[in-house]
């Protein structure tokens, strides 16, 4: 059986900066490779160990090759040893590895702890002295102890999201509770502890504690809690280090708060425009009041600069034209957009929005003008006719045009397609997944290429074979409706009904 080819979501991969996809040349001795066979007992065996899980193909996955490796380099000398493995998820022998650890997207690192009994996703840096400073502090303890103004300066970055609790001792249920938190956490965020507030940079310093606060590079700055109970302290955590308005521009340090505003379940509104043109500050403004007022109401809002978010613009399907605009993605895929919005009617729109006032806007490649070739072209305009009513069977692919297995199933398809030439109750067809939007109620497409058959009587399949022209050919001829026996049921359901 062959497996369905992970990518990294698309969503969050547009927003960055295109990657190089050269091969490293660089010797790979010091990252262990794992594979089925190899990979649990090298997790047991180990209280800390780190384990890429790659596809050759990815181009993300080729950057971060050769950094990956100099820090597996580095940190083979770190007393304890810190491991640095990698699979290739993308075997056909590794698909139910890959399948067990949940890998939806190309590269994904895990950090296995206690010989696997503890498994969190890697959310640091990409590059070498990222991953070995990263690591570092991941494989000490989950919260360091802040002892002098200088470990305070040290450990608290004015960039990043930060966590400090106040103690008046370093023992009870409170400093138990915190430590759990941190320990659960620590993949995420950085966690301290101290038994002197006058050590800290901002708030009450007269206070002993115990109290968590939060220390952050947007809004209020820092922000106090006392409630030491383990779920409520995760989810002040979660809630608190959330920008009421996510910045995206070229500063990198804004990155994890992007990934974090796409990782989270609510609806999400994104303002694109120049952000340093002559109306900047008075969307800012509106935009900005209108997120605290929805805050809490299952929508999250990003402002996005147009020199940084071109990929988005590719992925949403948009133009520089229709700027400044916002659109609103849901959780179910629909888009909502408004384009060339002045500052005054961000609020009125939305509300539309929140009273479902609002169509959804649908990107679609233009129709093409000519269809001729044997594996006929769908877009998004043309879905609902050529697949939905058509009254056909219809094998559909769910392609990317930079992926290599889709490129090695086009001639095949092709073939399949030739086949049929002479039937006309079978069409084969294509679509762009990355230019045109599907309703994924009906088609799953979390990786590509992915195909689905439509029988004439409208039962979906989705085809997991072999990329082979007889197997193809197989399994449509198992699954395919003949037209006459469906237009005889019609014609028995209509006399039945009379």
């Amino acid at each position: 059986m062959a497996t369905k080819w992970l990518v990294l979501p698309l969503a969050i991969a547009c927003f960055f900066t295109a990657i190089s996809a050269e091969e490293s040349t660089e010797s790979k001795e010091f990252v262990l490779t794992l594979d089925h066979s190899n990979f649990s007992d090298a997790v047991s065996k180990n209280k800390f160990i780190v384990v890429e899980f790659y596809a050759p193909w990815c181009g993300h996955c080729k950057k971060l090759a050769p950094e990956y490796e100099k820090a597996a380099s580095v940190l083979s000398s770190h007393d304890p040893p810190i491991v640095l493995a990698k699979v290739d998820a993308s075997e056909e022998v590794n698909k139910d590895l890959a399948s067990e650890q949940e890998i939806k997207g190309f590269p994904t690192l895990k950090i296995f702890r206690d010989g696997g009994k503890a498994v969190q996703e890697y959310k640091g840096p990409r590059d070498a002295d990222g991953i070995v400073a990263y690591l570092k502090k991941q494989s000490g303890p989950a919260s360091v102890e802040i002892k002098s103004v200088e470990d305070a300066t040290n450990f608290i970055d004015e960039k990043k999201i930060v966590v400090v609790a106040v103690f008046p001792k370093l023992s009870g249920e409170e400093f138990e509770n915190y430590t759990t938190l941190a320990d659960k956490l620590r993949s995420e965020y950085e966690f301290g502890h101290t038994l002197d507030a006058k050590l800290l940079p901002r708030g009450e310093s007269s206070v002993a504690g115990p109290i968590v606060r939060l220390f952050k590079p947007f809004d209020e700055l820092f922000i106090d809690f006392k409630d030491f109970h383990v779920d409520a302290l995760e989810k002040f955590v979660e809630e608190s280090s959330t920008p009421i308005v996510t910045l995206f521009n070229n500063d990198p340090s804004n990155h994890p708060f992007v990934i974090k505003f796409f990782n989270s379940p609510n609806a999400k509104a994104m303002l694109f425009m120049n952000l340093t043109g002559e109306a900047a500050d008075s969307f800012k403004s509106k935009f900005h009041e209108i997120a605290a007022q929805y805050k809490g109401e299952g929508i999250s809002f990003l402002l996005g600069d147009l020199e940084a978010s071109q990929g988005a613009f590719q992925y949403f399907g948009l133009n520089e034209g229709q700027v400044p605009l916002i659109v609103i993605q849901t959780n179910d895929g629909q888009k909502y957009l408004k384009p060339n919005l002045e500052p005054d009617h961000i609020a009125p729109w939305v509300k539309e929005f929140k009273e479902g006032k609002v169509l959804p806007f649908k990107k679609s490649e233009p129709v093409p003008k000519e269809n001729n070739e044997p594996v006929k072209v769908v877009v998004a305009d043309t879905l609902q006719d050529m697949v939905f009513n058509s009254g056909k069977n219809v094998l559909i692919e769910f392609y990317a045009p930079w992926c290599g297995h889709c490129k090695k199933l086009a001639p095949i398809l092709d073939e399949v397609a030739i086949s049929y030439q002479n039937n006309a109750d079978v069409l084969i067809t294509k679509l762009d997944a990355t230019a045109n939007d599907i309703p994924n109620d009906t088609f799953d497409v979390q990786g590509y290429p992915t195909v689905f058959f439509r029988s004439a009587s409208g039962k979906v399949v989705p085809y997991d074979g072999d990329r082979t022209k007889e197997d193809i050919i197989d399994f449509i001829e198992k699954n395919k409706d003949t037209i006459a026996n469906q237009e005889a049921v019609k014609d028995e359901t209509a006399k039945d009904e009379l």
